[in-house]
């Protein structure tokens, strides 16, 4: 098999096996027919593809997808589960470091990130010094696909 052809191998066998589960339907896992496992199938065949590929760009965002995913089921089935803004900053903070750790570029990028997102989810109250952050994130919670649009229009225009 070409490594080209090797995600696309990844995602249908995460794919029919969570169609195999399904038709088991086995009590153990019964939890996991929602639509967060597709995105934990996703992220998994992104990592997987990432390291048997050895192109550690894509750990990124298979990180990203597989944390939403893993947080999604998280809210969804666990009462225990943490439900704040911060949960997002730190998904791309861990993403950041886990590409960092294989390309050696962005680690710190990714701990202050997931330092930051701590700090955050766990402060009752911030100072009032920083109490804009909380008209940001107002803002950002309205308006969050304008930002999903602008980062792909840049990612399709900016250079090599």
């Amino acid at each position: 098999m070409k490594r080209q052809h090797s995600f696309a191998a990844y995602m249908l066998i995460g794919i029919g096996v969570y169609f195999l589960l399904r038709e088991l339907r086995l009590p153990i896992v019964t939890d996991f027919y929602s639509w967060p496992t597709l995105l934990i199938i996703i992220g998994i065949a992104l990592l997987i593809h990432s390291y048997t590929s050895r192109d550690y760009q894509h750990l990124l965002s298979g990180t990203i997808v597989l944390g939403l995913g893993i947080h999604f089921h998280g809210l969804r089935h666990y009462t225990f589960w943490i439900d704040h803004w911060a949960v997002y900053p730190l998904i791309v903070g861990i993403a950041f470091i886990v590409r960092g750790l294989r390309t050696k570029h962005g680690v710190f990028t990714g701990v202050i990130i997931t330092a930051l997102s701590i700090l955050f989810m766990f402060s009752v109250r911030l100072p009032a010094s920083l109490e804009w952050i909380y008209d940001l994130t107002a803002l950002l919670e309205r308006f969050w696909p304008l930002i999903l649009i602008g980062i792909g229009i840049y990612w399709l225009r900016r250079k090599k």
